[in-house]
């Protein structure tokens, strides 16, 4: 049979049609990894001036970039720590249909992609987890994949439960201003999938052992802070701390001067204590 067979030209040399991201910019110019499904993910690095003592990925929330964690990662620089991240599938720069997801999954899995691959050019360093919202439920389920791997876990408004007062899990927070931010309503299969997800947390939090830091905002209307709580209850962990601001809302790290200042040097403050811990152990 000819081997020039209808179907054969999408497997084409990338010369001939290099892969563009969803705002028309050639993979080959932006940081990407690929993933297990051929989707290619735009990733982010932070790199510190000096050595680094420690990795730190972030797991940005649903239907937002990690982008908008620079503020936050600019910081950890200064502690000297590495900070990567990338677009889940179907956000950002990444491919993938916007807001959808074949399996929650997917999302942890592609997680370990990127930890590994920065493992791999850093073995001896400490890695940490964090992530905000539909990301701290991705950082837990990462975690606990793993739970001997991460040195500690970090969770900005995680979600952990559905919320009571909304329909779907999570209500999509608009960024009017921000063009990589998915301004469009939530979809059912991706309303499934945060379920499946809040399913699979109920079995994974009993598994984790790590050092846990979590901030919530007592007004938080998208992520339930009784997540919060009931993770607090139910993981094994020793080292467990829930700082909550009181009146505050779903975006910590995005809001007025006075808490987002104190949720940066409340990161700053632990994440620098156990990097430190981890450094010790290593040396021993």
């Amino acid at each position: 049979m000819s081997s020039k067979h209808k179907g054969h030209s999408s497997r084409m040399p990338e010369e001939s049609s290099p892969k563009r991201s969803p705002q028309n910019i050639p993979y080959k110019d932006l940081p990407h990894i690929i993933n297990a499904d051929g989707q290619y993910l735009f990733c982010r690095y932070w790199k510190p001036a000096a050595s680094p003592r420690a990795l730190v990925f972030i797991a940005h929330g649903a239907g937002e970039h990690c982008g908008r964690y620079d503020d936050l990662a600019q910081k950890l620089t200064g502690l000297n720590l590495f900070v990567f991240a990338h677009d889940h599938v179907g956000h950002g720069q990444s491919e993938g249909d916007r807001m959808v997801v074949s399996d929650f999954h997917v999302f942890i899995r592609d997680s370990l992609q990127h930890i590994d691959l920065m493992k791999k050019e850093h073995p001896e360093l400490p890695v940490l987890i964090l992530g905000h919202s539909m990301g701290g439920a991705i950082s837990i389920l990462t975690a606990s994949e793993r739970p001997s791997e991460f040195s500690g876990m970090l969770l900005i408004s995680p979600l952990v439960v559905a919320s009571p007062e909304v329909a779907t899990p999570i209500k999509m927070e608009s960024y009017t201003s921000d063009p990589l931010v998915y301004h469009g309503g939530m979809k059912v299969s991706f309303v499934i999938q945060l379920m499946n997800a809040i399913a699979r947390i109920e079995r994974a939090l009993p598994k984790l052992t790590l050092p846990i830091l979590v901030l919530h905002g007592s007004s938080d209307k998208l992520c339930d802070i009784r997540g919060s709580y009931l993770l607090m209850d139910t993981v094994q962990s020793q080292d467990k701390t829930l700082k909550v601001y009181e009146e505050a809302y779903h975006a910590l790290h995005k809001e007025l001067p006075e808490v987002s200042t104190s949720v940066f040097t409340e990161i700053l403050t632990w994440i620098g204590q156990k990097v430190s811990a981890a450094g010790e152990t290593s040396h021993t």
